[in-house]
C-alpha cells in the first residue's frame, strides 16, 4: 500500500513540473492566444523576459517595455515568425535571432548601426523595420535577405543610400534621413522595386542613370529636398527622368521653376553657303523631276548665288571662307539673257524686269544680293511684261532711217524747184 502511494506521489510531482510547459501556460504578465503560441507582453515595463514562454511561439510582442539587451535570449524560439521589439532601449538588433523569422519590428530604439551579422542568416525575413532609430550606417551582405520585400530605414541618420539591398525587394522607405548621395550601382539590381520613398532628405541632385533600371517602379517621393535647380550640369537627369517615367512622382524637383539650360532645339547649320545651295538644288529637283536644258543653265548660276530669303535655312559664311562671286554681264543683252534664264529655270528666283543693267552683288552680312528687288507675283505675268516691252532700235537702223529721210527731203526740194 505504501508503495502505491509513493508511486502516485511521484507521478503527481512529475505532472506538476512538466505540465505547465507542455500545456503552454501563459505568463501572468502577458496575453496569449492561439494555444498560447501568440504572446503579447507589450507595455509591461519589462526588463527581462517573463517566465513560462513556450519554445514553439509563433508571435511575440515585447514592445513598449524597458529592454536594453536581448542578445542570445530569443534563439530558442525556433518557430517564431513575428517579433516586435519596438519602443525599448535597445542599442542594437539582438544577436542570434531565430532564423525562422518572417517579420522583425525594431522601431524607436537606440540602434546606431545595422551590422552585417544582424541580417546575414535571415533567409526567411520578409519585413525589416528599423525606423526611428539613430542608424548612421546600414551594412547589408550581398545575396542575403533573399526573401525580403519591405525595408524601412526611415527617420534615422543615414548619409548614403545603403548598398547591397536584396534584389527581390519591393518597398524601400529611406525618408527623413540625411541622404545626399547614391553610389553607382546601388539601385541597379532592384528591378522588382515598386515603391521608393526619398522625401525629407538632403538630395541636391540624382546621379546620371541612377533610376534607369527601376522598370517596375510605381511610386516615388522626392519632396522636401534641397534640389540644385540652377545647376544645369547636375540637375537635368532627374528632371528628364521625372518627365519620362511611368511611376507616380510625389514632389517633382524644381516643379515651380523654369529649366535652367537653353532650349534643346536643333542648332542652325553652320556649313558654307555652297552646302546650303546644294540643298536648295535638291528641293528644286524634287519639284521639277524633268529638268530642261535651261534648268541646267540655271543650276550653273545658282551654285554661285545666295538662295532666296524665303527658303534660306543656314547662316552666313563662316569667317575665312571665300564668298562665291557672279560673273558681271557685258551689256544689256547679256544681262537680259541672264534674267530670262533665271525666269525659265526657277520662277521663284526671277527678279522683276527693268532697264537696269547693274549686276547683282552679294552682301556677306545678309547673304542676299544688295539690289535684289521684290519677288514677282507670278512668272506668267512677268513673262508677259517682258513680251510687251518695246525693243530698242540699233544704231545701224537709226542711221539708215536718217539717210532715207534726207533722200526724201532732197527729192521734195528738187520737185519744188
Amino acid at each position: 500500500m505504501e508503495y502505491q502511494i509513493l508511486n502516485t506521489s511521484t507521478c503527481l510531482l512529475v505532472l506538476l513540473v512538466f505540465i505547465p510547459t507542455g500545456l503552454g501556460i501563459c505568463p501572468s504578465s502577458c496575453k496569449c492566444s492561439g494555444n498560447d503560441r501568440n504572446v503579447d507582453c507589450s507595455g509591461r515595463n519589462l526588463t527581462v523576459l517573463p517566465q513560462g514562454l513556450q519554445d514553439n511561439l509563433t508571435y511575440l510582442n515585447l514592445s513598449f517595455n524597458q529592454f536594453v539587451d536581448l542578445d542570445h535570449q530569443l534563439t530558442r524560439f525556433t518557430n517564431l515568425r513575428t517579433l516586435d521589439i519596438s519602443n525599448n532601449w535597445l542599442k542594437n538588433v539582438p544577436a542570434h535571432l531565430p532564423k525562422s523569422l518572417w517579420e522583425l519590428y525594431a522601431t524607436n530604439n537606440n540602434i546606431k548601426v545595422l551590422q552585417k551579422l544582424d541580417t546575414a542568416y535571415q533567409w526567411n525575413l520578409r519585413v525589416l523595420d528599423v525606423s526611428r532609430n539613430m542608424v548612421e550606417r546600414a551594412v547589408l551582405i550581398n545575396n542575403t535577405l533573399s526573401s525580403l520585400k519591405f525595408l524601412n530605414l526611415s527617420s534615422n541618420k543615414l548619409w548614403t543610400v545603403p548598398t547591397n539591398m536584396p534584389y527581390n525587394i519591393e518597398t524601400v522607405d529611406l525618408s527623413n534621413n540625411f541622404l545626399s548621395q547614391i553610389l553607382p550601382g546601388t539601385l541597379v539590381r532592384l528591378q522588382h522595386l515598386t515603391s521608393l520613398y526619398l522625401h525629407n532628405n538632403k538630395f541636391s541632385y540624382i546621379p546620371d542613370k541612377a533610376f534607369d533600371q527601376l522598370s517596375q517602379l510605381q511610386v516615388i517621393t522626392l519632396y522636401n529636398n534641397p534640389w540644385s535647380c540652377g545647376d544645369n550640369q547636375i540637375i537635368p537627369y532627374v528632371l528628364h527622368w521625372v518627365q519620362g517615367t511611368a511611376a507616380r512622382v510625389l514632389g517633382a524637383p524644381c516643379a515651380e521653376q523654369p529649366w535652367p539650360w537653353p532650349s534643346t532645339t536643333p542648332a542652325l547649320d553652320s556649313s558654307p553657303m555652297i552646302k546650303g545651295t546644294k540643298a536648295a538644288d535638291r528641293e528644286a529637283s524634287a519639284a521639277a523631276p524633268e529638268p530642261t536644258k535651261v534648268t541646267k543653265t540655271h543650276k550653273q548660276f545658282k551654285a554661285k548665288e545666295a538662295p532666296p530669303l524665303g527658303t534660306q535655312s543656314h547662316p552666313a559664311l563662316s569667317p575665312g571662307t571665300p564668298w562665291p562671286s557672279l560673273p558681271s554681264p557685258n551689256g544689256p543683252q547679256e544681262a537680259a539673257a541672264t534674267r530670262t534664264v533665271l525666269l525659265q529655270g526657277n520662277a521663284s528666283l526671277a527678279p522683276a524686269t527693268g532697264s537696269s543693267t547693274t549686276p547683282m552683288t552679294l552682301s556677306i552680312t545678309s547673304g542676299m544680293p544688295t539690289n535684289y528687288p521684290k519677288m514677282p507675283q507670278s512668272t506668267t505675268g512677268t513673262l508677259r511684261q517682258e513680251e510687251a516691252t518695246p525693243s530698242v532700235p540699233s544704231r545701224a537702223s537709226r542711221w539708215h532711217a536718217g539717210l532715207l529721210c534726207l533722200a526724201l527731203l532732197h527729192a521734195a526740194a528738187l520737185a519744188m524747184d
